[in-house]
C-alpha cells in the first residue's frame, strides 16, 4: 500500500510518499511560505535529486495540490496518477486525553481534535488545516490520525497529574501530556529488536534529542514517563525553549521588565535554551564549533544541555528500577558524539561503558557501547513518518 503521511504547520506542509510493503519512502517533500508573496515546493523523489518549484501558495489546498501535481509529474513524479495513493497519514499534534492511538479521521474525530485545540493552539489548527485540505482534494481516500500524545497516554496518574488543585485536572484536563510519540513509539521498538530484547521485558530509555528534546521512559514497551509536559516547553533545555523553570521567574520578571503574559511565554519558547545561554545560536554544529574557538558561553550552554538531559535519565532509571538499554535519537541525538559520550560519562555508575570509536557515528544505526557494557547503548534514527504510514495502514 503507498501511503502518503502529511505533517502540517501553520506555513509549511511536509509529506512523504511511502511503500508500506517496502518501507521505503517514494518521495518527500516540503511547502514552505504558504499564505506568502512567494512560496516553495521541494520535492526529492527517491534517487534522484531535489526538485525547487517556486509558486505562489495562498492556502493549504493550493499547497496540498502541488504536492500531487508533484507524485504524478511525468518528470519527477513517483505514480503514475493518484489511484495508487491508498491512504492519508496524518500527524496531528494534540489528542488529549479522548486519543490513546491512532484513529480513522470522521466527523466526528475532526471535531474531537478541535476541542483539542486550546491544548495545542499553534498545531492542531494547523494540522486540521492540512486534513481538511486533503480531504477536499482526495475525497474517496480513507485517513489516519496518528497523535503525537497517544502512545504517552499510558502513563499512570503519580506521573502525569501536577500538584495543583484536582480542580483544575477535572475542568480543564491540566496535566502532563507527552510529545514525539511517533519518534519515542519508533525508536523504543526499533531499540528492543537492535539490542535482541524482548520489548515486553524490557526497561528502555529513549533521548530525542533535537531543536525540540525530549526522553521517555519505555517499561514494557508502554510509555510509563516522559519529559515535557502538559505542552512541549517543559523538560529538557532544548534549542530555544527553556524547559524546566521555577514557575515563580515568570512573575518575577514579568514585574522587573512590565512584561505581558505573551511576552514571557515568546521569551521562553524562543529565545531561550540553548540560543539563550550561549547567545551563539540554537544549532549544535554552531555551538560545538563555538567551543572549538574557546567560547565559554557556549561551553556552559552545552554542559547545562547534557546535565539537564542526564538527570532525567537517572530519574527514569529510578523509576523503572533499573534500564536494559538507551538510545539516541534525533538530530542532535543522531549526529553529536560529544552530546553521546559527555552524557555516558556521567552513567559510569550504570557499567556503562562507550566505544568511542563507534561513537563517531552520524545519522546510522549503530550500538555505541562496548560488548562488555551493562547497558546497551545505540544510535537509532528516528523515522515517524513510516511510524504513522504502519498505523494508517493498520487500521484500513
Amino acid at each position: 500500500m503507498k501511503v502518503l503521511v502529511i505533517n502540517c504547520g501553520s506555513s509549511s506542509l511536509k509529506y512523504q510518499l511511502i511503500d508500506s510493503d517496502t518501507k521505503e519512502a517514494l518521495a518527500i517533500g516540503l511547502c514552505e511560505r504558504i499564505g506568502l508573496d512567494v512560496g516553495y515546493l521541494k520535492h526529492t523523489p527517491a534517487g534522484q535529486d531535489k526538485v525547487v518549484i517556486e509558486a505562489k501558495m495562498d492556502n493549504h489546498e493550493i499547497a496540498v495540490s502541488m504536492v500531487l501535481e508533484a507524485l504524478t509529474n511525468k518528470e519527477h513524479g513517483v505514480i503514475a496518477d493518484l489511484s495508487e495513493i491508498q491512504a492519508v497519514g496524518h500527524r496531528v499534534v494534540h489528542g488529549g486525553e479522548k486519543f490513546a492511538k491512532s484513529t480513522i479521521l470522521t466527523d466526528e474525530v475532526i471535531k474531537a481534535i478541535e476541542e483539542c485545540n486550546d491544548l495545542a493552539p499553534l498545531h492542531n489548527p494547523a494540522n486540521l488545516i492540512g486534513i481538511r485540505a486533503c480531504q477536499s482534494l482526495m475525497k474517496d481516500v480513507p485517513m489516519v490520525a496518528v497523535f503525537d500524545t497517544a502512545f504517552h497516554q499510558t502513563m499512570p496518574e503519580k506521573a502525569y497529574l501536577y500538584a495543583l488543585p484536582l480542580d483544575y485536572y477535572d475542568k480543564y484536563k491540566i496535566r502532563k501530556y507527552g510529545f514525539h510519540g511517533t519518534s519515542h513509539s519508533y525508536v523504543s521498538s526499533r531499540m528492543a529488536d537492535f539490542a535482541g530484547l524482548d520489548i515486553n521485558n524490557s526497561k528502555i530509555i529513549v533521548c530525542h534529542l533535537g531543536n525540540g528534546a525530549s526522553i521517555s521512559a519505555v517499561h514494557n514497551g508502554k510509555s510509563i514517563d516522559t519529559s515535557m509536559g502538559f505542552t512541549p516547553l517543559s523538560g529538557l533545555v532544548m534549542g530555544t525553549r527553556s524547559g524546566d523553570i521555577d514557575p515563580s521567574i515568570i512573575e518575577f520578571i514579568a514585574k522587573k521588565e512590565n512584561k505581558t503574559i505573551d511576552a514571557i511565554m515568546h521569551l521562553l519558547n524562543k529565545e531561550s535554551g540553548i540560543h539563550g545561554l550561549s547567545e551563539v545560536s540554537s544549532d549544535f554544529r554552531d555551538i560545538n564549533q563555538a567551543m572549538n574557538n574557546g567560547n565559554e558561553k557556549a561551553r556552559i550552554a552545552f554542559e547545562v544541555f547534557v546535565y539537564r538531559v542526564v538527570k532525567y535519565i537517572g530519574g527514569f532509571v529510578a523509576s523503572m528500577n533499573g534500564v536494559d538499554a538507551i538510545a539516541f535519537t534525533a538530530g542532535v541525538g543522531e549526529n553529536d558524539p560529544k552530546v553521546r559520550r559527555d552524557v555516558c560519562e556521567y552513567l559510569g555508575y550504570l557499567g556503562i561503558k562507550i566505544d568511542e570509536e563507534a561513537n563517531q557515528v552520524r545519522g546510522e544505526e549503530t550500538m555505541i557501547s562496548t560488548s562488555d557494557s551493562k547497558v546497551k547503548v545505540a544510535v537509532i534514527p528516528t523515522n515517524e513518518e513510516l511510524t504513522i504510514a504502519k498505523e494508517t495502514v493498520a487500521l484500513l
